[in-house]
C-alpha cells in the first residue's frame, strides 16, 4: 500500500510539473511569437491564431477524441490521468500569468520547444500525456500495417508546418520547426534518459575468459546464454558454446570491445540500442 501511494504521489508531482513546464514554454515563450509546435499542440496553437479562438479551450477540445482512443487502447487509468493533465494545462493557459520571457525569435524558438519537451515528457513519465498525437498516429498505424506510428506523426506535422507557412508565414515556419525539434529531443531525453545504453552479445569459443574479464576487469554484469552454433569459421555445427549479454554506456563501449577482442580476435560482437533498462547491475562495481 505505501508502495503504491508513493507511485501515486511520484507520478502527481511529475504530472503537475509537466503541466507548468508546457505552460511556461507557450505562454512564455510561444503565444507572442506566432510560433506553433507540433502534433495537436501545435493544431491548436494554429488554430488559436485564425480563428482568435482561447488556446485553453481548444487544446482541451481537440484531445479529448484521442484520449476516447488512449482509453479503449490503453485503459481507463492512462485516460483519466491524461484527461486531467490536459485539463490542468488548460486552467494553466487560461489563469495562470506569465510575462513574455524574451522577444528574440531564436531563443524564443528553441526554449518554447525546449520547456514544452520537458513538459510532454514529465507527463509521460508521470503515465500521461498532453498531447494525443501519439495515441492517433498508434491506432492509424493498427488500422494502415503500411506507415508505422512515427510515419504517422512525420506526416501529420508537415501538414501542420505546410498549414503554418501559409497561414503564418515562411519563417513562423521555419522557426516552429526548430521549436518542434527542440521539444522532440527534450521528449527524448526524459523518456530515454540522458546515459544511452547499449547491448553488447558476444559468441565466442573463450567466452569463460571473457565473461571474467567483463566482470572483475571492467565491473560489469553479464548474463550467459546458453546456445549451439551454426555453420561459422570453425567449421563446427551444433557445439555447444556460451553466448555472453551485457549493457554498458556509450563511452564505455570501445575499452570492452579491446578487451574482447584481445582475448579472443575471432569473437562474433553485436551491439544494439537501448532505449531504457532498470534493475541489474547497470553502474561499475568498486573494483580494487
Amino acid at each position: 500500500m505505501a508502495v503504491q501511494t508513493k507511485a501515486i504521489v511520484r507520478d502527481a508531482i511529475s504530472i503537475i510539473l509537466g503541466i507548468l513546464s508546457a505552460c511556461l514554454g507557450l505562454k512564455g515563450f510561444l503565444l507572442s511569437s506566432k510560433f506553433i509546435d507540433g502534433g495537436v499542440t501545435g493544431i491548436s496553437m494554429l488554430l488559436s491564431d485564425i480563428t482568435d479562438l482561447p488556446i485553453a479551450i481548444l487544446i482541451f477540445v481537440i484531445n479529448m477524441p484521442f484520449l476516447y482512443l488512449g482509453y479503449k487502447r490503453l485503459g481507463k487509468t492512462f485516460a483519466i490521468k491524461s484527461a486531467l493533465a490536459i485539463a490542468g494545462l488548460s486552467l494553466c493557459l487560461a489563469f495562470l500569468k506569465m510575462p513574455d520571457i524574451t522577444p528574440d525569435k531564436l531563443l524564443t524558438a528553441v526554449f518554447g520547444g525546449f520547456f514544452i519537451g520537458v513538459g510532454i515528457g514529465l507527463a509521460m513519465r508521470g503515465g500521461a500525456v498532453l498531447d494525443g498525437t501519439e495515441i492517433a498516429a498508434m491506432v492509424v498505424s493498427k488500422k494502415i500495417e503500411l506507415f508505422s506510428v512515427s510515419d504517422i506523426i512525420l506526416m501529420l506535422n508537415v501538414v501542420i508546418f505546410s498549414a503554418a507557412a501559409f497561414f503564418l508565414g515562411i519563417e513562423s515556419a521555419l522557426y516552429s520547426i526548430l521549436t518542434y525539434l527542440a521539444a522532440s529531443k527534450m521528449i527524448d531525453f526524459l523518456l530515454n534518459g540522458f546515459e544511452q545504453f547499449t547491448g553488447i552479445t558476444i559468441v565466442s569459443t573463450n567466452s569463460n575468459a571473457i565473461r571474467e574479464a567483463i566482470t572483475k576487469q571492467l565491473g560489469r554484469g553479464v548474463t550467459i546464454y546458453q546456445g549451439k552454433s551454426g555453420y561459422g569459421k570453425d567449421g563446427q555445427i551444433n557445439d555447444p558454446r556460451d553466448i555472453i549479454f551485457t549493457v554498458a554506456t556509450r563511452l564505455e563501449i570501445p575499452s570492452i570491445k579491446q578487451v574482447i577482442l584481445k582475448i579472443d580476435p575471432k569473437a562474433f560482437i553485436v551491439q544494439q540500442s537501448i532505449d531504457d533498462t532498470s534493475g541489474g547491475l547497470l553502474t561499475r562495481k568498486g573494483l580494487h
